[in-house]
């Protein structure tokens, strides 16, 4: 199984590129007519300061649900007051604030819950964790450590798991075979401190089994928001080189019989859906 989809969906420059020029009209509906995936990236935004927590709703959870087929499936990403050590500061010198949920087994269990109308559409639950410096994770142990007591602590019955790190020192063998033990799959991404997602593929590939996500992201978010101005219509950034490197990794994940997910931003090359025809074109 291979499923390409975009990262998020809800973009009004896609008129003609994915969605019809009607004045009301509900994007995943027609989004759904294109694709089999998309990636909910909006229930990560969730952890507000003091300790405020905001989890999805049952209304929107249902509404994604009735809008999509039942063949339809979902990567989601976790809420980040599960998988952030501490707050976001506003400056590098302000002291680091530990988060109070940091991998809280209880909030998961909320999380998980309120899922329940989509729990048949999940393809995959995507842990996101941001670069995590030495105040904040000590060591990779330490993080294969937290994150194994969690998932044996669970005691539920889940959709695949996926990992996503920003930590290039963590791509090491151990990583990759903690993640095997545990049955949990890789998150492999295209972009921010990451190298790339070719060459991680290239010196680790041998312990994926079974499923993968790989996330077309891109290095620079700001600059390509600047140069798009919000229409994410046309091609500003040419990855070709790159989703070459990403065509030979999907081939041989598939030739090794691995479930696939695909997503694609639109800061990876200016346009997720101009660049999901490319990916098809090229396979």
């Amino acid at each position: 199984m291979i499923r390409i989809g975009t990262c998020s969906w809800k973009y009004d420059s896609w008129r003609g590129l994915v969605y019809t020029d009607k004045a009301q009209i509900n994007y995943l509906e027609e989004y759904s007519k294109h694709y089999n995936t998309v990636e909910i990236d909006q229930w990560f935004w969730s952890l507000f300061e003091p300790s405020k927590v905001v989890l999805p709703s049952k209304k929107i959870v249902e509404e994604y649900n009735y809008s999509t087929p039942d063949d339809f499936l979902f990567t989601i990403k976790v809420p980040n007051a599960i998988t952030l050590t501490h707050f976001y500061s506003k400056s590098k010198t302000d002291p680091l604030k530990p988060n109070p949920h940091f991998l809280s087994i209880d909030l998961f269990k909320e999380f998980y819950a309120a899922l329940k109308p989509l729990i048949k559409k999940i393809g995959c639950l995507i842990f996101q964790f941001e670069y995590l410096n030495k105040q904040k994770m000590s060591s990779l142990s330490d993080f294969q450590n937290l994150l194994g007591n969690f998932f044996r602590e669970i005691n539920l019955k889940l959709p695949p798991i996926g990992i996503e790190i920003r930590n290039p020192n963590f791509l090491k063998e151990s990583y990759f075979k903690f993640l095997k033990e545990l049955k949990i799959f890789p998150v492999f991404l295209e972009g921010y401190y990451m190298p790339p997602v070719g060459e991680v593929y290239n010196n680790f590939g041998y312990l994926i089994q079974d499923l993968a996500v790989i996330r077309l992201h891109g290095p620079d978010r700001k600059g390509i928001e600047k140069i798009a101005n919000e229409n994410w219509n046309q091609i500003y950034v040419n990855k070709d080189k790159e989703l070459d490197d990403v065509i030979r990794m999907i081939n041989e994940l598939q030739n090794n019989e691995v479930d696939l997910f695909v997503n694609v931003n639109n800061h990876f090359e200016g346009s997720a859906p101009l660049t999901i025809k490319k990916l098809k074109a090229k396979l």
